[in-house]
């Protein structure tokens, strides 16, 4: 099967498994490799489609056969056969940068560290709402190559991480959106945060003047890279600090979109269905995306009022004995556990802890300090959490389940007061994943 049209596709996965269909669709021989096991789902796909794959390792010998390979975003730079392959120099692509060929549909790319998946659902639905031909991918629902293989959409909305954006060269963002940069995966980038914001960067590759680019005024990182990297775009940033005259801005707590030669939205943040500081940055670039667009002002404001949030962000979970319980399980990151914090109006009781990737702590301890009562350590090991805030806050307390820190955090809790799972930390010590550590916070609070 080795020669000019053989692909290998790395991971076989949500994109990999996409990316397969897409490139037997195409008509190019192809070959999935897993270094790990193959969910289910995706090796009946696989088997149903025809498509060879191996799995729980990589027979070298094939690989290195291949025209090119679709990179999986999670197989790191360091991985052996990752080496083997860039030695003998073959290219190495990404499943965004492979789907796009294929497809003559625009695109609106969303990245950033902290609000990308809430900010694409809700530019999703906005579009979808104003009756655009639209689908949605990326990081996010199925696969856009699977999408491009199967689906006749005219728009997509991507949401894309710094590692796609890696394996990405020849593709181009009709309206790219950089809504933050703040440290998160530093070790695939040497620890080096200059390295991390010029992966966030090539989001604006490729980009003409008819294209556009919209960013946050406010985040001090942004504006760094921008004095190394030439915008071609057309760039409407957003500020909640400052008037913007070609973008959106904050005042008098109404959200202000204003683009040249279109008429102003406003709509009073009271009257977003995404509340708190964070929620308005989103809102802010997922309305520009909207008048790049030239959608009609009620669509959007009716989208933006209407929009539920996704799952494990933020996520409402009960209110029990006027004590209101909060399914942040999405935020498996110091900077994420920030924005929850900050967007709490009420005293806290925080669960927290998990798998640990080098968290500084010390960027929360203010808002600790001035909003938590309790926090409630979900975790295998805490010592740092402890270490960190006991001259903070008087109670810290260790468990090893989802029911027993819920148990725990309503007893700590007075009505008023939220319960807030928001853990800064990854899931792996206790649970499945992020998904089913929410699943079983959401479960233990009906046990209540």
């Amino acid at each position: 099967m080795a020669g000019q049209d053989y692909i290998v596709v790395l991971g076989a996965g949500e994109s990999g498994t996409g990316a397969a269909v897409l490139a037997q669709k195409q008509g190019f021989g192809v070959f999935v490799s897993d270094f790990g096991e193959i969910p289910d789902a995706f090796k009946a796909e696989l088997r149903h489609r025809e498509i060879p794959f191996e799995e729980k390792g990589h027979t070298e010998s094939v690989i290195l056969k291949a025209k090119e390979i679709i990179k999986s975003p999670g197989i790191p730079e360091t991985a052996p056969i990752i080496k083997s392959i860039k030695a003998l120099g073959i290219p190495v692509i990404s499943e965004i940068e492979f789907a796009a060929r294929y497809t003559d549909a625009k695109t609106i790319c969303i990245t950033g560290s902290n609000g990308k998946s809430t900010t694409t659902m809700l530019t999703y639905h906005i579009l979808k709402n104003a009756g655009l031909n639209v689908g949605l991918a990326g990081n996010i629902g199925k696969s856009f190559a699977l999408q491009v293989a199967t689906e006749q959409f005219d728009w997509y909305v991507l949401e894309i991480s710094s590692f796609m954006l890696d394996d990405m060269y020849k593709f181009r963002a009709d309206i790219a959106v950089l809504l933050n940069i703040t440290p998160d995966h530093l070790d695939r980038y040497e620890y080096k945060m200059e390295n991390y914001a010029d992966s966030k960067f090539r989001i604006l590759q490729n980009q003409t003047a008819a294209d556009a680019f919209i960013y946050c005024a406010d985040d001090a990182e942004t504006l760094k890279g921008l004095e190394r990297h030439k915008v071609q775009a057309i760039a409407y940033p957003f500020s909640i600090e400052k008037e913007i005259s070609n973008g959106a801005y904050l005042k008098n707590n109404e959200l202000t979109i204003n683009l040249e030669n279109q008429s102003s939205f406003i709509m009073s943040i009271t009257e977003l269905a995404l509340q708190g500081k964070h929620n308005i940055y989103n809102s802010m670039a997922s309305g520009i995306v909207a008048k790049v667009l030239e959608l009609r002002n009620e669509s959007i404001r009716e989208s933006m009022g209407n929009f539920k949030n996704i799952e494990h962000r933020l996520e409402h979970a009960g209110r029990i004995s006027g004590i209101d319980f909060i399914n942040d399980s999405k935020a498996t990151n110091i900077n994420s556990t920030w924005y929850a914090l900050e967007s709490m109006t009420t005293d806290v009781v925080l669960i927290l802890g998990g798998v640990d990737k080098g968290n500084d702590y010390g960027m929360l301890r203010d808002l600790v300090k001035s909003k938590v009562k309790a926090i409630v350590c979900l975790g295998k090991d805490n010592k740092r959490i402890h270490d960190a805030f006991e001259d903070e806050v008087e109670v810290i307390v260790n468990t090893f389940s989802a029911s027993e820190a819920v148990q725990i955090a309503f007893h700590l809790a007075q009505k008023g007061d939220t319960v807030l799972l928001s853990p800064a930390c990854a899931s792996f010590d206790l649970f499945r994943n992020y998904e089913d550590r929410g699943n079983q916070f959401k479960a233990a609070i009906k046990e209540l």
